[in-house]
């Protein structure tokens, strides 16, 4: 009977939470460029009119036109194709960057919280030193030492980010641990990780959808800085980066070709921190849109 009580509260609060996300209509906005994405990545091959890798030198830097919607670039590539399949780079680092990040971040946010003591001193110390470095210089250097490529791209970006979502749930389990729930499992001899995983992050999930939502937009960043600089995508593949970074040499003539690019990561980086802060109000039951 309890289980079926809790069952219903469970899906009662994440319904409500839905109907407060749909009443929030920027929110909405973010949730509908995300879904583009997604669906621009998977389907990159049959959206792209044109092969994105395909070199035409007879096409060399055409403004957009009907054939060439938003044009080519130094090496006649349409960058329409381009950007359609640099989607699939940025989609690539949202998740796999950002969900690293979230799991290192929870699992030692709920280790320094629950057990505190010379683990949580140690935790935090550790956390201070992340934020005490420029986020993209330390990046920076962890994709040099590793060698320039995508795949750093998503260690970096995972092996740092997770500070903030640490120092978010520590927060929450600090206040959760003392609860009476969590005093009556621990009376019934239930083990730490079980109290840990059973009973605190259950009640930590909004926060943490709402850090990792809001964290894809900056990890799109991140890898767009880095692709800018060399340290990412490498030739040929598309990011939307590199391609701000080749098209820098033609801004006074073709200034098009930067700007597509660059209007791509700010609707996309957009999309997601709406959804994040109308999901941040629609979780919780505090806030009313």
């Amino acid at each position: 009977m309890n289980r079926e009580l809790e069952t219903v509260r469970s899906t009662s609060y994440w319904r409500d939470a839905f109907k407060r996300l749909r009443k929030n209509k920027l929110a909405m906005v973010g949730l509908y460029i995300i879904i583009v994405l997604i669906l621009t990545a998977i389907f990159a091959p049959w959206l792209a009119p044109y092969d994105p890798y395909e070199v035409n030198y007879e096409e060399y830097l055409q403004p957009p036109s009907l054939k060439h919607p938003l044009g080519t670039d130094e090496f006649g590539r349409d960058i329409l194709s381009r950007i359609i399949f640099g989607s699939r780079i940025s989609l690539e680092v949202g998740i796999i960057a950002e969900g690293i990040a979230t799991v290192v971040g929870v699992l030692l946010g709920s280790i320094s919280g629950y057990f505190g003591g010379w683990v949580d001193h140690l935790i935090v110390e550790l956390t201070n030193i992340v934020f005490a470095f420029p986020f993209l210089l330390f990046v920076i250097a962890i994709v040099v030492s590793l060698g320039p490529s995508i795949s750093n791209v998503f260690i970096a970006v995972g092996a740092l980010n997770w500070a903030g979502t640490a120092r978010l749930i520590r927060g929450q389990v600090l206040s959760l641990k003392e609860s009476e729930y969590v005093e009556a499992a621990r009376a019934l001899g239930a083990s730490n990780a079980r109290i840990i995983f059973r009973h605190i992050l259950p009640n930590c999930i909004a926060p943490i959808i709402v850090s990792a939502t809001l964290g894809m937009g900056g990890a799109i960043m991140i890898e767009s800085s880095l692709s800018f600089l060399g340290l990412g995508a490498q030739p040929p593949t598309p990011s939307w980066g590199s391609m701000i970074d080749y098209a820098k040499d033609f801004l006074r003539t073709n200034l098009w070709y930067s700007f597509f690019p660059g209007l791509a990561i700010m609707i996309t980086v957009f999309g997601f921190n709406l959804l994040g802060d109308g999901l941040r109000d629609a979780l919780d039951p505090r806030l009313k849109i």
